[in-house]
C-alpha cells in the first residue's frame, strides 16, 4: 500500500495512491482508518511531506565507503549504533524547492531510506523490529560540509530551512534485500548502491533506539547514505530513487539576497 499525505479541498488529508487516483480516508495510516468515499487525481494535488515526525531520527556513517571518507576505517565504522537527530524545520516535500544559503561554501546530497514507525515500541527484539514498521518513504540529507566541519554540532549542516526533503509518499510493501538506491543530478546518475548493505540494519537501529527510548507511530529514522557526493548548485534537479518506492524529486535555487 502506498499512503500520500496532500493539501485537499478540505484541508490535509491522507490517502492510498492506486494508480493515477487518491483514496482519501477519514484519519491516518497510523489509526483504525476507513475511505471516505472521496477520490482525487494524484497530479491534482499538492503533495505534503509523508509524515511530521513526533522524533526525527538520523544515522550516520552507516555505510563502509561514505564512513571511511568521514575518517572511519572502512573496515570497521562505527563501532555500535550511534542515532542522531535532525529538525523537523527543515523538511520540505516532494517537488519543493531546495534552497543554497547565501553564505554557504557548498551543499551536498544524500539519498537515504527513511523508515516510517507505525506502532508504539520498547525493548524491541531485532527479530521484532519490523512489526512496528508502517512502512518506508525516502530523504535527501543535505548537508553543507564547510559548516559541518567548522562547527562543533550540525545545527546548521544538516538543519538549515529546506535541507530536509522527504517524500514523495510512504510504500508498506518493500523488499530491503532487493532495494537500490540511486542519486541523479539533471538527469545524469551520480551514484547508486544496495541499499540494505548497511553497517548496522533497520533491525539493529530500532532495537538499539527502543533500549532507551519508546519509538511512536509516525517517527522516522534515516538510515545514511554510501559513497562519495557532489556539490549541488543553482538550477540543479536532484533526485533519489529508491526502486520500489519511488522518486523524491527536488530542484535547487540560491537563497534571494536580503
Amino acid at each position: 500500500m502506498r499512503w500520500l499525505r496532500y493539501q485537499g479541498a478540505g484541508g490535509i488529508r491522507y490517502g492510498t495512491v492506486e494508480g493515477t487516483t487518491v483514496a482519501e480516508i477519514d484519519t491516518t495510516p497510523f489509526e483504525t482508518w476507513r475511505r471516505t468515499g472521496t477520490t482525487v487525481q494524484l497530479g491534482a494535488v499538492k503533495t505534503l511531506v509523508p509524515v511530521v515526525p513526533g522524533t526525527f531520527y538520523a544515522i550516520g556513517q552507516n555505510y563502509a565507503a561514505h564512513a571511511a571518507e568521514f575518517g572511519n576505517p572502512a573496515a570497521a565504522g562505527p563501532a555500535r549504533p550511534q542515532p542522531g537527530y535532525r529538525a523537523n524545520s527543515a523538511l520540505i516535500a516532494d517537488g519543493e524547492n531546495i534552497v543554497i544559503p547565501a553564505e554557504s561554501g557548498g551543499i551536498q546530497y544524500e539519498g537515504e531510506l527513511v523508515v516510517v514507525i507505525g506502532k508504539p515500541g520498547r525493548y524491541v527484539a531485532e527479530r521484532d523490529a519490523l512489526s512496528i514498521v508502517l512502512g518506508y518513504t525516502i530523504g535527501n540529507d543535505v548537508s553543507e560540509r564547510t559548516w559541518q566541519r567548522a562547527d562543533s554540532g550540525l545545527w546548521r549542516a544538516k538543519n538549515t530551512d529546506t535541507f530536509k526533503p522527504m517524500g514523495p509518499w510512504i510504500e508498506t510493501d518493500v523488499n530491503l534485500d532487493t532495494l537500490v538506491t540511486r542519486v541523479r543530478i539533471n538527469g545524469k546518475q551520480m551514484l547508486e548502491f544496495k541499499t540494505n548493505e548497511m553497517i548496522f540494519g533497520v533491525e539493529r537501529y530500532i532495537a538499539e533506539i527502543t533500549k532507551y527510548m519508546t519509538l511512536h507511530p509516525g517517527d522516522v529514522i534515516w538510515m545514511g547514505t554510501e559513497g562519495s557526493n557532489a556539490d549541488m548548485k543553482a538550477g540543479d534537479v536532484c533526485e533519489i530513487e529508491l526502486d520500489q518506492i519511488g522518486t523524491l524529486r527536488n530542484p535547487v535555487v540560491a537563497e534571494q539576497p536580503r
